[in-house]
């Protein structure tokens, strides 16, 4: 870890469907003196914006290329679809992908889901975002198939949406530069992961409260230190003995 350099700052990215709220809060809580700077990146630029020091942690999505970075998997999403309220998809629970093969499916290039074969049929063009693509949705153009937290995000009073039950999974992760591993990225961790401020894992305010407790001892023995200093053990006791013993032991030898 090369954690000795601390940053006056703590800056998170995040990609779209995340939301960081209850990680900033407790951060908030535990490290009020460390402003937390969100910045919000699409998935694709995400890792080239940890490895290019934009940030110093981010959530993203897998996969990405790992090279050079860290990753905890955090959670994986369902996967559904996003349809018109009236579409025949909308009076079901869920479908699956064959049941999108005659429908024409969206796929933006901002897509997130790592597919072998795509599901339904290929529009004639691909939409660039997948803002774009929810907007051609509720057009009457195609479907849309995206995790769940991005159909939540681009909510429409027009649309739903639909689990897919074979279709791949989006999982989201921390990820942050291997070498770049800092007291303050510990901290991060071990909030997310729902570590306590006790926990042994990264930094903590507990040992400092921790250190007076460790000298009330030795305050202790300066205080009986005086009356030890005037002889070992048993010499208060054999001195004051002593001393009466001077004056009447011999008569009661005599005796």
């Amino acid at each position: 870890m090369t954690g000795s350099e601390v940053s006056p700052s703590f800056r998170l990215a995040y990609v779209p469907g995340v939301t960081p709220t209850k990680w900033v809060r407790i951060w908030n809580e535990r490290l009020p003196d460390v402003p937390l700077t969100l910045i919000a990146v699409s998935a694709a630029e995400a890792p080239d914006v940890l490895r290019g020091g934009g940030a110093d942690a981010g959530f993203v999505r897998l996969p990405i290329d790992r090279t050079d970075l860290s990753a905890i998997p955090l959670y994986t999403e369902t996967t559904v679809v996003v349809v018109p309220k009236d579409h025949v998809v909308a009076a079901v629970e869920e479908v699956s992908a064959e049941d999108l093969a005659d429908d024409i499916v969206l796929h933006p290039l901002d897509e997130t889901l790592d597919w072998e074969q795509r599901p339904g049929r290929p529009a004639n063009e691909r939409p660039a975002t997948t803002a774009d693509a929810v907007e051609l949705v509720a057009a009457g153009v195609g479907l849309l198939v995206v995790p769940q937290s991005l159909a939540r995000l681009h909510h429409r009073k027009d649309l739903t949406y639909r689990p897919v039950s074979d279709a791949p999974e989006s999982r989201v992760a921390l990820s942050w530069p291997e070498d770049e591993t800092t007291d303050l990225v510990e901290d991060f961790i071990g909030i997310v992961r729902g570590r306590t401020v006790n926990s042994s894992r990264g930094r903590s305010p507990v040992p400092a409260p921790a250190q007076p407790k460790r000298k009330r001892p030795d305050t202790g023995g300066a205080r009986r230190k005086p009356a030890a200093g005037k002889s070992t053990g048993k010499s208060p006791r054999s001195g004051s003995g002593g001393s009466k013993g001077a004056k009447g032991g011999k008569p009661r030898r005599r005796s």
